[in-house]
This record gives structure tokens, sequence and C-alpha cells, in this order.
């Protein structure tokens, strides 16, 4: 199938020029999608984008991922209500480094001719003087070209500065440079982006008469109408410290059936006949949730690892599932990390097991999971406490056989209320 063609069912197409097609089937082609590094992570928002690059890479073409050194300076307004605060260059030269590092594992840098680059834009305008700037790009396009786009329509109202006026500029100069020195011919983005690839395309006719082409992918939002990829929490990021892994696999689970299955048309490499067969799984057996953890799964071992995938699932199968303390016994130090990240966390000192304590000084006293010994006795008459995933008493002490992997004691208060206990 080719390149538009897949992009196609999977319902990743929003504007395509004419032409692009064909392009794409007359040889290998040269296509980039920018990132601007406003901060130190791609969140799954971007994640639409980088899939759009590696289906392009999978069927024999060269991708290019363009990270915005220079256009992170400015501040794009597509889709923003008011001016973004700008960044020191020492924040962007951070963010670059995590934003690089995660495009690294969708794409691969090292096929020979269609290997993926990372370019940065800083490269080239780092030595352009404004004067220069004007003279080389400004002069090309009209004022009236660049009011029509919704993009700076959207703000007239509100109000838009010369620096984000001139965002277009510097976007569709990019295009020019990448085309010029790198025969790139096909810039693509998310559907808010056309008008700023249009410019680009219109550059690179009037500068160099190349050919140039565009196409956007939808921007996605969830059934119920809100944006795709926040949580309550805010974005969903790819970096493990932004958004644990644990987080991240339960956004997937917790997809409806209807997003489930737009979700991994666009964010897996599944074909269309795996993702059909899976459908009709689901279908006969919704409460099974087939879709949700085929997409779950393939997702967290591209953007994690499956060792994530199996700590996210064993952390999921304690916390929610019927599970004993043998289950409990058999857990990774990550996955008890993954549960400590989802539940209150609380440190003591190995020392207090020097010799053995009360589980009722233990709620009360070396933690606050109970306020008094009073609401802790209570508790335990009623039979509400468990260690380890197996009920205890008032009677019962606590050393270091009940410490697993070293550091941790689970504590469980009825059913769904969870602490862990991390000895230090």
């Amino acid at each position: 199938m080719s390149f538009v063609g897949e992009l196609q069912w999977r319902g990743m197409i929003h504007d395509i020029m004419p032409g692009t097609e064909e392009q794409l089937g007359k040889e290998m082609t040269t296509a980039y999608v920018g990132f601007d590094p406003t901060a130190d992570s791609l969140h799954i928002g971007h994640l639409v984008s980088i899939m759009i690059l590696k289906h392009l890479q999978a069927a024999g073409h060269k991708p290019i991922a363009l990270v915005g050194g220079a256009t992170g300076m400015v501040g794009d307004p597509s889709g923003k209500s008011e001016e973004r605060k700008f960044l020191t260059e020492e924040t962007l030269q951070h963010n670059l480094v995590g934003i690089k590092k995660q495009l690294a594992s969708f794409l691969d840098f090292d096929c020979g001719e269609n290997s993926a680059e990372i370019v940065n834009n800083y490269d080239w305008f780092k030595d352009f003087s404004l004067l220069g700037f004007l003279r080389d790009a400004g002069k090309h396009l009209t004022v009236n070209y660049m009011m029509s786009k919704d993009s700076v329509k959207k703000r007239l109202e509100t109000g838009i500065s010369f620096t984000e006026f001139s965002y277009q500029l510097i976007q569709g100069y990019d295009f020019y440079h990448l085309n010029k020195e790198k025969n790139c011919k096909l810039q693509m983005g998310g559907s808010d982006q056309w008008g700023n690839i249009t410019t680009g395309t219109e550059f690179i006719r009037r500068l160099g008469g190349g050919e140039a082409y565009a196409l956007t992918c939808p921007l996605l939002t969830k059934s119920d109408g809100s944006k795709f990829g926040k949580s309550e929490g805010g974005n969903i990021w790819l970096d493990p410290e932004k958004t644990s892994p644990y987080k991240f696999y339960q956004f997937w689970l917790n997809q409806t059936d209807e997003d489930a299955l737009k979700s991994i048309k666009i964010f897996t490499m599944k074909t269309e006949d795996q993702i059909n067969t899976l459908a009709t799984q689901h279908a006969e057996a919704p409460h099974t949730r087939v879709l949700q953890n085929a997409l779950a799964d393939d997702i967290m071992v591209t953007v994690h690892s499956k060792d994530a995938l199996d700590n996210a699932k064993a952390a999921a199968q304690i916390l929610f599932g019927k599970t004993n303390e043998d289950n409990v016994r058999e857990l990774s130090k990550d996955a008890l990390e993954s549960i400590g990240q989802e539940v209150p966390k609380h440190q003591i000192s190995k020392s207090i097991l020097s010799k053995e304590i009360g589980i009722i000084d233990l709620l009360s006293e070396y933690t606050p999971i109970f306020g008094s010994k009073g609401e802790a006795r209570r508790a335990l008459k009623n039979n509400a406490v468990a260690v380890n995933k197996t009920k205890v008493q008032d009677s019962k002490t606590i050393s270091f056989a009940d410490v697993i992997q070293e550091n941790y004691i689970l504590v469980q208060n009825g059913k769904k209320n969870y602490h862990l206990i991390n000895l230090i």
C-alpha cells in the first residue's frame, strides 16, 4: 500500500496538496515535520506527527524531524489565544536534548538511503542578520498574503505581536532551506499548520521554483469532544519522569471503545487486517476490552519498554485484580515503584524493624496511614487492614519477614485504599 493510501485508511489525512501522492509515487521523497521545543519532552499530542514520519519511512521515504531551536524562541500563534512566554536559550537547549532522544526511539537513523535525520533550524538562523532576513525572505510575501492565514486572522481581534506575525516567514524559510539543502519536497504537520506549511511551498515557488508539497493530519479530540492527550493532571508526556509508565498505560487502557478503535489505527503499526480482527473480537465480547488492551500493550512497548509494560500490568493487577500475598512478593522493584507513584508512599527507617513492632504503631505512629491508634485499632477489629494482601489483626507484629524486595511493605485499608511503605 502507498504511503498516502496507508494514511487514508487510518484516518490520518486532513488536507493534502494536489500532486503530493504523485510525487511520493515517483521517487524516494524527503519530508519533514517540525517540533517546537517548548518543553523537554514531547507529549502524546505530538504522536500523530511522529507516526506519520514512521509510516513515511516504512514506505521507503526519508523522514526529517526538525526541532525548532529558532522558532521556539518566537512562538507559533497557531491555535493560541495569547502570546506564549519566551524561553531562554539555555532552556531551549535543554529541551532539545530530551526531544531528540525521544524521536530516536521511533525512527531508524541507520538504515541506508532513507535513514531519518534530526535538524535544528537554529543552525541556519543563528547567523542571519535582521536586515539579511528581511531582504532574503521578507520581501517575497505580501502582508495581505500573511494576514489571510487563519492563524493570524484569529488573533487580530485580541492582538498579535510582530514577532508572532513573522512566525510563518520563519517556518516558510525552514521549508525553503531544507528544499534547497536536502531536496526536501514535502512538509507535514497538524491541520492547524496548513497555513504555515503552504507559506513554505509559496517561498519555494517564488525563490527557487522548486517542487514542494503539503500534507496535514487531523487534530484529535476524544469522542466526547474534549482535547485528546489531556488527563486530569494535564498533558500525557512521553517522559516517564513527567508521566509515570503506569499512568501512561492506564490512559490508553481507559479509552472508550470508539476512541480505542480510532487510536489503534493511528498510534500503532498494526495492519488493517490485524485491526479488523481485533475489532471483531472486541465486538463479540466488549467487556474484555480487546482493543484497549492491544492498543495499550503496543504503545507502551514503543514509547517505554516491554519491562515497563509488564510492571504497569503487574501494578494494575495488584491494585484492581484478585491477588494474594504470593502475587505481591513476585513483584519487581520497578513494579512496586509503579504502585508507589499511584498511591500514598511513606518512608521509614529500616532501623525501626531492628526489633518487631506492633501493627498499630506502624500504622499510626511511624506512618500517617491512620490518625490515631484508636482509629487503627477499630479498622483492624473490622478486618479492614491487609499487609501485603493478607488480612491482619491488632495482634500482628511487623518484622523484616514482611518486607518485600528489601524495601517495601504494601498496606491496604478497605478495598481500594492502598499505601506503600518504603524502608530506607
